[in-house]
């Protein structure tokens, strides 16, 4: 019997999740926004109802407003979401064990020999459980296939709340009517560059032979696409993490240097109270600064190295201070403070003088009485008037820790 895997997307997840639980926006169309929104800011999610109107992600609210007459307009709130993430995983693991965590709104299972011999029975359950235990205003697309590549492909073939299975017995062919953009990987320049070398149907990516699929991507991502598409599976590369940042841009009130050195400062704590809890140490430090001078933007960007690895705040601070003086004049709109070349603290030689000792200890006590009083109990001054800035959101790719203290609020 062939593998099989479950891949759960949630329908419309942060709307979803606002109007699970505000009922008076259940059925309506709804849209999230960034707080205090105005008719220029970005749609972050768009519930199912608004997307049959016409509004949608990455639509302005005004242009929203238009499409779908009526909406409402949500502010963003990135903790809950995070919490109903974990709440469905939990309801999910009541029916088969979670293999990975895609996204905040994404996951797969590989099922167990008994499931793979009723696997829509099963998926129907995983449907069932996160609506008794995490919200009945909740719904999934599930694809069920012999790979995680094609059980993906199967949730994008019927939603809201869709239920697809690929059979192997049925591959290539179950996949000739499906348009090059509905398999995930081909964007608008893939898509065109497919078309220009003379591919402009999935019937004729699957009859390429191996090696001129490899050509075609001119790596050996294309063999491996040839080996998805017909149920095969490839062995997941073992990641390491590259890199902890964050970024902001900057409301009008801190774009001044005084405003905007606070924001940096602020950035650089979170990404070393992150880079202290997974046990990491950076080998170099990095600031970029988007600046205005009238019309006129100019992006801006610098580095440190930190020699042997460093992960205490004073340290970084110092660091981040040389760079930040060098920075160009003007406005100061956009700030990335970024730590690279992380290793694992294992593999780092410990600090050789008690100068630098005194501060790593330092950085760890001020994480501890982060966690037992709550955030910000001990941090640098220059971040006073800047503490409650950047609060934090969600990049689909990765589900912030919520048991740090200075994580998403």
């Amino acid at each position: 019997m062939s593998n099989c895997i479950l891949f759960l997307d949630m329908n419309s997840y942060f709307a979803s999740v606002e109007q699970e639980v505000t009922p008076e926006a259940r059925g309506r169309p709804l849209v999230v926004a960034p707080a205090g929104a105005v008719d220029s800011a970005c749609c972050i999610a768009a519930s199912i109802e608004a997307k049959r109107h016409g509004a949608r992600t990455g639509m302005t609210v005004g242009e929203a407003r238009r499409a779908c007459p009526g909406l409402i307009v949500a502010p963003s709130r990135p903790r809950l979401y995070i919490e109903y993430h974990h709440r469905i995983v939990k309801a999910v693991e009541t029916i088969a064990p979670v293999h990975r965590i895609e996204s905040i709104d994404e996951m797969y299972c590989v099922l167990g020999r008994r499931e793979r011999e009723r696997p829509e029975e099963i998926a129907r359950r995983v449907k069932q459980a996160i609506r008794t235990l995490v919200g009945e205003h909740l719904r999934c697309s599930i694809g069920l296939a012999p790979n995680r590549f094609l059980a993906k492909v199967g949730t994008e073939l019927e939603k809201p709340d869709g239920l697809v299975r690929i059979r192997a017995e049925d591959l290539p062919h179950a996949l000739f009517g499906l348009k090059l953009r509905d398999l995930p990987g081909i964007g608008p320049r893939m898509d065109e560059h497919l078309r220009r070398s003379g591919v402009a149907t999935v019937q004729r990516l699957c009859e390429l032979s191996e090696g001129e699929m490899a050509d075609l991507w001119g790596s050996v991502v294309g063999r491996y696409w040839w080996i998805w598409l017909r149920g095969g599976e490839t062995r997941e590369r073992a990641t390491r993490r590259r890199s902890i940042g964050h970024q902001h841009v900057l409301p009008p009130d801190l774009r001044t240097d005084e405003g905007a050195w606070g924001v940096a400062v602020r950035l650089l704590a979170k990404a070393a109270s992150r880079l202290r809890a997974m046990r990491y140490w950076a080998e170099r430090l990095s600031l970029t600064i988007e600046t205005a001078r009238g019309s006129h933007r100019r992006g801006w960007s610098a580095g440190a190295l930190l020699e042997g690895g460093c992960q205490d705040t004073v340290t970084l601070a110092a660091a981040l201070r040389a760079m930040w003086l060098d920075r160009p004049a003007g406005v100061p709109l956009f700030v990335d403070v970024t730590l690279h070349d992380l290793i694992g603290e294992a593999s780092v030689t410990q600090p050789l003088f008690p100068e630098q000792r005194r501060r790593t200890d330092l950085a760890r006590l001020t994480d501890v009485l982060d966690a037992k009083h709550g955030r910000h109990t001990v941090y640098p001054a220059s971040m006073h008037a800047t503490r409650d800035a950047a609060p934090g959101g969600i990049a689909f790719a990765h589900v912030p820790d919520l048991d740090l203290a200075d994580s998403v609020r």
